[in-house]
């Protein structure tokens, strides 16, 4: 083993160490029977019980899935949309212009995008007098609004390395453009669609800045009430909740994995 090699493999362990550590002390704290967060005395799972009595981490966790799996649905719709127009589009310089205006509110700090959606609701309402409610209508379209460019990314990447001459034979035997995009764009853009579904599920379910300017009564996010709490103080409940997402969300990325894997397996 060379000297580089052993530089990079403690960089990387490192890394990994920084990264996992506070997630695996969470855990391990959520099973520790003490009220003091970050002191073991014994394994107990009474906090699971407490969390799982919590109406209000309840309703929280559940509007938070809401959300995420509807800004998820509506992010891949757009962002394949996107992809395909910008893909499509003849002009070099429209490809580039549309793919720089996606992704400005990627590139953007959230703060902004949040505040600038909030003011735009607000000026629709005093302009046109079409009224709003903040609730999980706005925080889905501000999610959309956040997440589309990364799905736009992933689809985009996968068309640009699409053969179009089996689009240009499938037009001259008399297919028409839904009929293409629906029997061969589809399933070779299948796995990028699953993919960027899950990536956009799991910004969505865990963004809090873009949220805390869009959420009203009774639509509160797991973040939002997470982040309310712990500035009062951390509580073991709160450990058992967040472990209870964290399996969630891993068990989601297994499931997408075996789905691509049996998808790609298919194609093969």
């Amino acid at each position: 083993m060379t000297k580089a090699s052993k530089v990079t493999i403690s960089f990387m362990i490192f890394g990994f160490v920084f990264l996992y550590l506070p997630i695996v002390s969470l855990i391990m704290n959520s099973f520790s029977e003490s009220e003091v967060p970050g002191v073991w005395t014994r394994f107990s799972l009474k906090w699971f019980k407490a969390a799982l009595n919590d109406s209000d981490l309840i309703h929280a966790g559940v509007t938070s899935l809401k959300i995420a799996t509807l800004s998820a649905t509506g992010a891949v719709i757009m962002g394949v949309l996107a992809a395909v127009t910008t893909v499509n589009t003849n002009s070099a310089y429209c490809r580039r212009f549309l793919g720089n205006l996606i992704m400005i509110p990627a590139i953007m700090p959230e703060i902004v995008v949040g505040f600038s959606l909030l003011m735009f609701f607000m000026a629709l309402e005093s302009i046109f007098g079409i009224p709003y409610e903040r609730g999980i209508i706005t925080v889905v379209i501000g999610h959309i609004v956040t997440t589309m460019a990364y799905v736009h990314m992933t689809i985009r990447a996968r068309l640009i390395s699409f053969d179009t001459s089996i689009e240009e034979v499938a037009t001259n035997l008399g297919a028409r453009p839904f009929t293409i995009f629906i029997k061969i764009k589809m399933p070779i853009i299948g796995r990028s669609i699953i993919a960027s579904w899950v990536l956009a599920f799991t910004l969505s379910i865990d963004d809090l800045v873009v949220a805390s300017f869009l959420t009203g009564p009774g639509s509160t996010t797991l973040p939002i009430l997470i982040f309310s709490n712990v500035r009062i103080g951390v509580t073991p409940v709160i450990n058992a909740f967040s472990t209870m997402f964290i399996c969630l969300i891993v068990l989601c990325g297994i499931l997408s994995f075996v789905v691509v894997s049996s998808v790609s397996k298919r194609e093969r």
